[in-house]
């Protein structure tokens, strides 16, 4: 498909280096000439340098015959006009457009059809939502949901003197008493697809795909005690702070927010007359101390600095907080955090990104084509859900027999209401689905790209 992507920021490059990988011809616009050289160093696209919501510079960037256009740059009211003047230049055109501003929220919802959008992306609003579905369920650094809720691949930290560690992957079902798979771990910031021969280590980040009614017994098995959680501390009153408190208040969970910002703070207290909205340092040890970090249930850190979230979550792993989030602005940057004890990595901007690459795909519309699509493993690989239709090739052959791609690896199989980890005498037939984990560049557009 012919893509423009106006905005070549985090989430514009980003874009670009995905939709370039699989095969899209993209045209980046942006404002920046020096930010354009790069992408077009780095990937084969065309770039236009202007304004992204000027109708000269769509002109320039081929807007009457594309497909598809996605506004990421940094101001909500130039990708609310960009998108509205390519639509009125095509009106074929598909738009998607990233709003942040949550004053805006409601109205572009209620007028999407005036401002021509396919798609919004929030990548706060995403990322709150992330982060209160890790509060619901405490135990996993992150948890990934396919086949309508009946499967997961939920990622562990394997800890010193935890019964899995120093042991063999093909020992694992027999411990835990539970089918499970793991089909990634990351060792040293580097990806693997491990065989049953490898031997877990403490430190080691693993990614286990279970069906969904086996996650209990795998976490109770691990000895890991989860309790709900009544009292969070969040730092930091930015956007994605004022959605996590939104949501969490309804569920009569009591938040503390921390923001030095005292003009930030009256909005937020105003906004939020349910939370209680602390106006000081969250690098003050005293402050921490007095509102009770030793005694919450769940620490939060969503600053606008990721050096400073890394050091509040280091400080409240220390302390003993059970559930510890931190949010990242680049996730370049995990392979570092994943190293250090700061619990769960939440990162809108990949967040906003595999939304986006999921409209992409469901697009194309062609048979056997991924319907969903994960990043995991700091980005090194990727999970995806295939329906397996009348197209697809080795149907009810036993997977033994059935030579796969290197690196790729068949994590479970759902036919009707049941879900199996499979072996090698299991098989897929039309109507089941299908999740498959790819570890390096190999990115599956369709089921039968699997297969060697």
């Amino acid at each position: 498909m012919k893509i423009i992507v106006a905005g070549d920021g985090k989430v514009g490059s980003t874009l670009t280096r995905l939709l370039t990988a699989e095969g899209h011809d993209l045209t980046v616009i942006d404002i920046d000439s020096h930010v354009l050289d790069r992408s077009v160093e780095r990937y084969d696209v065309m770039a236009v340098q202007g304004n992204s919501a000027s109708m000269k510079v769509l002109q320039q960037a081929g807007t009457e015959d594309a497909d598809l256009l996605i506004a990421v740059t940094n101001a909500d009211e130039v990708n609310l006009l960009c998108c509205m003047t390519a639509h009125g230049m095509n009106r074929k055109l598909h738009t998607i457009a990233r709003i942040r501003t949550p004053e805006y929220l409601e109205q572009t919802y209620m007028m999407r059809d005036i401002f021509a959008l396919s798609l919004t992306v929030n990548p706060e609003k995403r990322a709150a939502l992330e982060i209160e579905r890790l509060l619901r369920y405490p135990g996993f650094l992150k948890r990934d949901t396919f086949a309508k809720g009946r499967a997961e691949i939920v990622e562990l930290r394997v800890e010193n003197g935890s019964a899995i560690c120093d042991r063999p992957l093909h020992q694992l079902s027999d411990l835990l008493k539970c089918r499970i798979l793991v089909c990634a771990a990351v060792r040293n910031g580097s990806s693997v697809t491990p065989d049953g021969n490898f031997v877990l280590r403490a430190g080691d980040r693993i990614f286990v795909t279970a069906p969904t009614d086996t996650i209990a017994t795998l976490l109770k098995n691990l000895g890991i005690v989860t309790r709900p959680v009544s009292r969070v501390i969040i730092f930091g009153g930015g956007r994605i702070s004022y959605y996590l408190a939104e949501k969490l208040q309804k569920s009569g969970i009591r938040v503390q927010i921390i923001e030095p910002d005292r003009e930030r703070c009256v909005k937020l207290a105003s906004l939020l007359p349910k939370t209680d909205v602390v106006c000081g340092d969250a690098r003050d040890e005293a402050l921490l101390d007095s509102e009770g970090i030793d005694t919450c249930d769940a620490v939060v850190s969503c600053t606008g600095l990721d050096e400073l979230n890394m050091v509040l979550s280091l400080y409240a792993k220390e302390h003993g907080v059970p559930q510890i989030i931190t949010k990242v602005g680049r996730i370049e940057t995990t392979s570092v955090l994943g190293t250090l004890p700061i619990g769960s990595i939440v990162c809108p901007k990949d967040l906003s990104c595999t939304a986006i690459v999921r409209y992409v795909r469901a697009m194309q519309n062609q048979s056997g084509a991924a319907v969903t699509i994960h990043s995991i493993a700091e980005g090194q690989a990727q999970a995806l859900e295939f329906h397996v239709d009348g197209s697809a090739r080795h149907c009810g052959e036993p997977l033994k027999d059935i030579k796969i791609k290197a690196n790729t690896l068949i994590c479970s199989i759902t036919h009707g209401a049941e879900t199996i980890i499979p072996n090698g005498d299991s098989q897929f037939n039309v109507g089941d689905i299908v999740v498959v984990v790819t570890n390096g560049d190999f990115a599956p557009l369709q089921f039968n790209d699997i297969f060697a």
